[in-house]
């Protein structure tokens, strides 16, 4: 009771601070972000309310919105798979009783310190080389180009960072279960699939998210690598609201419209996601 009591006394000295923080930076700016996308306006002080006019403009001007769409889902499905079936399998190799686990560890983690423009400029140059010397061709010759040059430079940057996480679940996972499991019969795969997969659900919820999360709101690498190109075809989403924002004149309102529609879509998917990774872990 004593500690209830004081944990309330002094709950509102830790708490105030972060959540006015919370309101100042996330609140108030969504907020403001929501209005303004129901309005025409150059700054924030010269808004003109024009209702759904910006939502319905988005999805009516042209077509490039719903490309990026699809553009980025497909890049997100596949990129999360292979994100975190490669950053599985790389630390299940790494928690083996191999030499140099530590040096391998981090040579795959350190992609991931690299930040997102550079990473891209670096893998367009090498993309492009590999390209001209084997088809003449570069990056911006044809959407497939783009899209899988994506895929490899986000699983090169990332597997890493994944990789990590798994290894600390992986190492979580109690001994005596594994050899419990051998000892009952079950071979190197049943057990993979059937004791340590479970035991580490709640690894593949967090990796999951994070893949997830990234990739719908890629933007650096897309800006370096390819900038949309060809036509405007391996634009994602958030290229092409920046785009629309600071590229079109006259097109604030529309793009603040676009941003709003791109967070509820992330915000549904995120939450969909989450649930069903977190049911899998009550089961397991």
């Amino acid at each position: 009771m004593q500690v209830s009591k004081y944990l309330r006394k002094w709950f509102p000295v830790f708490a105030l601070p972060t959540t006015g923080a919370f309101i100042l930076a996330f609140v108030v700016p969504f907020a403001m972000g929501l209005y303004l996308s129901f309005t025409k306006f150059r700054t924030v002080t010269n808004a003109t309310w024009v209702g759904a006019d910006n939502y319905v403009r988005a999805f009516t001007e042209n077509t490039d919105f719903l490309g990026a769409f699809w553009f980025t889902l497909r890049f997100t499905v596949v990129s999360v798979i292979s994100v975190n079936v490669i950053g599985f399998l790389l630390a299940v190799l790494l928690t083996q009783a191999i030499k140099g686990t530590n040096i391998f560890r981090a040579i795959f983690f350190l992609p991931n310190l690299i930040g997102g423009i550079v990473l891209g400029y670096v893998w367009q140059l090498l993309l492009n080389g590999i390209l001209q010397a084997w088809f003449g061709q570069d990056l911006t010759y044809d959407p497939n180009y783009g899209f899988w040059g994506l895929v490899i430079v986000v699983n090169w940057q990332m597997i890493g960072y994944m990789m990590v996480i798994y290894i600390a679940g992986l190492q979580n996972v109690p001994e005596e279960i594994l050899q419990a499991a051998e000892v009952d019969g079950a071979g190197p795969l049943k057990r993979l699939f059937f004791v340590t997969i479970p035991m580490v659900a709640s690894s593949f919820t967090i990796c999951i998210f994070l893949t997830l999360s990234n990739c719908l709101k890629l933007f650096d690498q897309n800006l370096a690598l390819t900038d949309g190109a060809p036509d405007n075809q391996t634009e994602g989403v958030a290229l092409n609201i920046y785009r629309t924002f600071y590229g079109m004149q006259n097109h604030q309102g529309v793009g603040q419209a676009k941003a709003v529609v791109f967070f509820v879509v992330v915000a549904v998917i995120a939450y969909l996601q989450l649930r069903a990774t977190r049911k899998k872990e009550v089961d397991a």
